[in-house]
């Protein structure tokens, strides 16, 4: 499977702590004039795949000639595809990373926003240290600060909102831990 970056957001609760639903969009290459068709029914596509060859009429009208009908010979086959049954995360906490949520949709350049967040959360009266690296989430409204210095991330997140002035206004954010992961087991089925 290729390497992909995942943002995972939800609203945990201690009885469902350890679990997590995992819906597969598949996408399936197909070499050129082959067609994948998903029938409602599996006894509809084993009984097509039975019977292996098929001749389709792609004519359009019944009063055609019969040399104006058109019939193409097409073969049925089954198709396997590998889908997701068991997955693993192992997560972990960063020490010097923080999730900010809420931030609003301003009309500046995304590095503008990113800049204006690290001024803030660098000053020490805010709470804040060192910024080492920023990131913005792809259309989440939501950013990673990942400070120079342990200790930082933790009392911000202690807090919980914090009030940073962006632009003309005054915006309350969301401080969250940041927790990052690897998928340590993967079944397929």
């Amino acid at each position: 499977l290729p390497e992909k970056k995942m943002v995972f957001k939800a609203l945990m609760t201690n009885k469902d702590a350890n679990k997590l639903m995992l819906t597969p969009l598949v996408h399936y290459p197909l070499p050129g004039g082959s067609a994948l068709i998903t029938f409602e029914k599996a006894e509809v596509a084993h009984r097509i795949i039975e019977a292996k060859e098929h001749v389709v009429d792609l004519s359009c009208g019944e009063e055609l000639e019969e040399l104006d009908r058109c019939r193409v010979r097409v073969q049925a086959a089954p198709v396997d595809i590998l889908l997701p049954s068991a997955l693993e995360i192992s997560l972990a906490q960063s020490s010097r990373s923080i999730i900010l949520s809420g931030l609003p949709s301003l009309d500046i350049p995304e590095e503008a926003l990113l800049d204006k967040l690290e001024i803030f959360f660098s000053k020490m009266k805010n709470g804040g240290g060192e910024v080492e690296s920023r990131e913005l989430l792809d259309n989440s409204g939501q950013a990673v600060l990942t400070f120079v210095e342990d200790g930082v991330a933790e009392l911000l997140i202690e807090r919980g909102r914090i009030q940073v002035p962006l632009g003309k206004q005054t915006y309350e954010l969301k401080i969250s831990p940041c927790m990052s992961g690897d998928v340590s087991n993967l079944q397929v089925r």
